[in-house]
């Protein structure tokens, strides 16, 4: 699949975004005229695209490493919060 002109522009924001003095959020409001959640969608899908690893590979495999990042805090989180699978409740002696 081609990445459209918009793909392209969420691209080369990301590679510089912070660079400039006001909220991300805001900036994504004025210059896409998205809603942030739509943005990260859009953003989402833009990760497991060939075309966008060819457009930056630099940016995307970033983006895709903060994502595995996350997704593994989260799959850490909900296994530290499960009860053993012994059973056991702790308080055995």
């Amino acid at each position: 699949m081609e990445l459209t002109e918009r793909d392209r522009e969420i691209l080369e924001f990301e590679r510089s975004w912070w660079t400039v003095d006001v909220p991300k959020d805001q900036q994504i409001q004025e210059k896409f005229q998205l809603s942030t959640t739509r943005y990260h969608q859009i953003l989402v899908e833009l990760l497991d695209m060939p075309a966008a690893a060819i457009y930056d590979p630099l940016v995307i495999r970033r983006l895709q490493r903060q994502r595995d990042r996350r997704r593994q805090a989260r799959l850490d989180a909900v296994s530290e919060e499960r009860p053993s699978s012994t059973g056991s409740t702790g308080d055995e002696i």
